[in-house]
């Protein structure tokens, strides 16, 4: 597979209000236990279910020596949630990146996603000395608390630059591509992100409390499915594209911004098991290929009442139109909370 996006907390030191999942936040108490209960009891078992190797074909490049299609290294994001985070760094983080490196014999990119803010010299070298392959910082954007100004952000950015820069790190020049990332394991680097208009997450998923908080300006051209991140290609996982979510818990989706429910669970079942017996599956299939309209033609839903049910009224009288409304719509009339997907594929696990 080409990524694993790989959420190993839910706990955070922000409530921003356009993250696209509530469950991103501080916890206390009783709380704060069980979230770092399951992440640090669950991680070694989901890790244990990754691919054997997390590696990937592209066919767009031929393999000169075999004339077969080029394999490439697969890469796996660990995000939170905040992941430098005191409390999850070292029980979660760490344990989660030496196990990797050691499933994969070193091959594989890992990446760390943070917001940066909490990043200081001693973790960063903690981290490479981890074999992480790059650092992937979020938080460059107007959302969160202290970058407010264009100013703020830039000084934030200089800061980060110079620090990895120190360590021998380079930007990453592919940031406008993120799939075509081919650079060697050896070749360490660094990018910045963030919600603005500019980058392919600027309209804001409606999810969370971005829409919670009306804060998505997605509209029906905005087809996350078909995005990077998106459930694109999510079933070609030996090809290039291919990319699932998963979640402290083990759940496993075909997004980064979640089906209603999730295709399986890594806890029980290795993932290439659970993306096998979705093969051909008519609903995962459709969001495997980018066309969310079209999962449930076979169960009564035209694409018109797709698109009906795509289109909601906010509470402002504006019409609000997206895809993931009408995926969201689908899976809880059809797929419903408890229905077993054996029932709607007619395999066995």
């Amino acid at each position: 597979m080409e990524s694993i996006y790989y959420v190993v907390t839910f706990l955070c030191h922000r409530t921003c209000r356009h993250c696209y999942d509530d469950r991103f936040r501080p916890y206390r108490g009783e709380g704060l236990r069980s979230v770092l209960e399951e992440s640090v009891s669950l991680h070694p078992r989901i890790i244990d279910h990754f691919p054997e190797q997390m590696t990937y074909l592209n066919p767009h490049q031929i393999d000169p020596v075999t004339g077969k299609f080029q394999e490439e290294i697969g890469r796996i994001v660990l995000a939170g949630g905040e992941v430098l985070l005191d409390a999850v760094r070292e029980p979660v983080l760490y344990s989660a990146l030496e196990r990797l490196f050691a499933r994969y014999a070193g091959r594989v990119k890992l990446i760390v996603q943070t917001t940066g803010d909490l990043l200081t010299e001693r973790i960063l070298d903690q981290l490479l000395e981890r074999h992480v392959w790059q650092i992937s910082v979020s938080g460059i954007d107007a959302f969160h608390q202290g970058l407010e100004a264009e100013e703020a952000r830039r000084r934030q950015v200089d800061t980060l630059t110079r620090l990895f820069e120190s360590r021998g790190m380079r930007l990453d020049p592919l940031l406008q591509n993120p799939t075509e990332r081919s650079r060697s394991l050896e070749d360490r680097s660094f990018h910045f992100f963030g919600a603005t208009e500019e980058r392919w997450i600027g309209p804001l998923w409606p999810r969370g409390r971005a829409w919670m908080n009306g804060l998505s300006k997605a509209t029906l051209e905005d087809n996350f499915c078909a995005r990077w991140s998106g459930a694109h290609h999510f079933l070609q996982y030996r090809y290039k594209g291919s990319e699932v979510s998963v979640e402290p818990n083990g759940n496993v989706y075909p997004c980064c911004l979640k089906t209603k429910r999730p295709i399986g669970n890594l806890v029980e079942d290795p993932l290439e098991r659970i993306l096998d017996r979705l093969i051909g599956h008519p609903v995962y299939e459709a969001l495997s290929m980018g066309h969310p309209e079209r999962m449930g033609i076979q169960y009564g839903w035209s694409m018109e009442k797709f698109l009906e049910a795509s289109t909601v009224t906010l509470p402002d009288g504006r019409k609000y139109r997206n895809y993931c409304l009408g995926c969201d719509a689908f899976h809880d009339e059809v797929l419903g909370a408890e229905r077993p997907l054996v029932q709607l594929t007619g395999r066995q696990s």
